[in-house]
């Protein structure tokens, strides 16, 4: 995996952390994410700082594209998390809803999307999303 770029400030999943202390931690692969919600904000960040590397390696198996393809006319701006079912440290699936507000060639929209997980050998992936909004 190649390593991200350097950031600093704030990290973009809007935890109020600093990116070193939240996402930019599982980005380096020095922390795995503990819980769904944590891969879902990492995941996240990921898009925004285009961090494809990192957006496959914890995409599950089953279900991970073969390359990522990012669009330069989308910015990510706001990550809401709507809600979390299950996903902590002790369990074996979980799911994440949220809204992730973008511009798109000066357009405002929202990806609103449940997505699932899956934690095996003691590793969170992202399996799919059962509801996708746009």
């Amino acid at each position: 995996m190649t390593e991200p770029e350097p950031f600093s400030g704030n990290c973009p999943c809007l935890s109020g952390e600093q990116y070193t202390d939240c996402c930019g931690r599982f980005h380096t692969g020095s922390a795995d994410a503990a819980t769904a919600e944590q891969l879902m904000r990492s995941r996240y960040s990921a898009f925004v700082l285009l961090h494809a590397d990192y957006l496959l390696k914890t995409w599950h198996p089953s279900t991970r594209p073969a390359e990522l393809d990012f669009d330069p006319g989308l910015e990510w701006r706001r990550l809401d998390i709507l809600s979390v079912e299950r996903g902590g440290p002790l369990d074996t699936e979980g799911a994440v809803e949220f809204k992730a507000h973008f511009r798109q060639d000066g357009e405002r929209g929202v990806h609103h999307e449940t997505s699932r997980f899956l934690r095996v050998d003691r590793r969170w992936y992202y399996l799919d999303a059962v509801a996708l909004y746009r």
